[in-house]
């Protein structure tokens, strides 16, 4: 069923840093997509490339760019970053993912990294008028695989996985490294990436749509364990669409995302 109450195993499992320096991880079969178990939801992967940039400083993410550039293995993984242009006031940071197997990169990020302390203009936040107690766990649509969607607790404010059309989600995924506590902008991206699959607008089970990149602005990390989705996906006659999301905690606006997907038929 997709929201239960018993605690799901991590999305991964490090195993330290190689020679090479990089920092190698086992991926959990909760990684797996919806398609098939071989290949990753774009989530985790998206977590696992912000924890790397989180690690380079005390700043914090106000932009994330994730890059896919090809289907991610349900396999050893390895993971590396760095400052491509340091500052004093803003970063500029860069991460890669990598199968460690083919040897080849799977998936890169950049970041814009903004100082963790600052005195902004003090704004007025929009709770939403709901929370995921108001949302209802459904069953996993048929045709579809567990992993990831089985590992994170989804309640349904409106639409469905299996209903074309836009949908209002919370979501509290799992850990993202086994024995240690995601941070709040990990487990961000790591529920966005779903946008495409919250908002579909056409049968999943007929008709793809992968996303090749994602983009979050992160006005500020969310508070507490959830996150709620307000996703919509607009598409054209051609192969593109785009799937854009509001992402809120409990008191308000944290960020939002758009993904650019690449529509075919299956």
């Amino acid at each position: 069923m997709i929201g239960k109450s018993t605690e799901p195993p991590s999305f991964y499992r490090s195993q330290g840093p190689s020679a090479d320096g990089r920092e190698g991880f086992e991926s959990l079969p909760t990684t797996a997509s919806p398609w098939g178990p071989d290949s990753q939801h774009g989530g985790p992967p998206a977590g696992l490339l912000a924890r790397a940039i989180e690690n380079l400083s005390d700043a914090v993410i106000g932009r994330f760019t994730m890059e896919l550039l090809g289907p991610v293995p349900v396999d050893d993984l390895a993971v590396s970053a760095s400052i491509l242009r340091p500052g004093r006031s803003v970063q500029l940071a860069a991460a890669e993912l990598y199968d460690v197997a083919r040897g080849r990169p799977v998936a890169t990020a950049r970041a814009w990294l903004f100082p963790a302390t600052g005195a902004g203009p003090d704004q007025e936040q929009v709770a939403p008028a709901h929370g995921p107690e108001d949302g209802t766990a459904r069953e996993r649509p048929e045709g579809w695989g567990g992993g990831y969607v089985d590992a994170v607790d989804w309640r349904w404010i409106t639409g469905d996985l299996a209903d074309p059309g836009p949908g209002v989600v919370w979501m509290r995924p799992p850990d993202l490294v086994e024995d240690e506590e995601a941070s709040p902008i990990q487990r961000l991206v790591t529920c966005v990436d779903s946008a495409s699959g919250v908002s579909a607008v056409f049968d999943p089970r007929e008709w793809g749509f992968l996303n090749t990149e994602l983009t979050v602005h992160v006005l500020r990390p969310p508070e507490g364990e959830w996150v709620c989705l307000d996703a919509t996906t607009t598409l054209s006659s051609g192969s593109v669409g785009m799937a854009v999301a509001e992402a809120h905690d409990r008191r308000g606006l944290v960020a939002r995302s758009t993904q650019a997907l690449l529509v075919q038929r299956r």
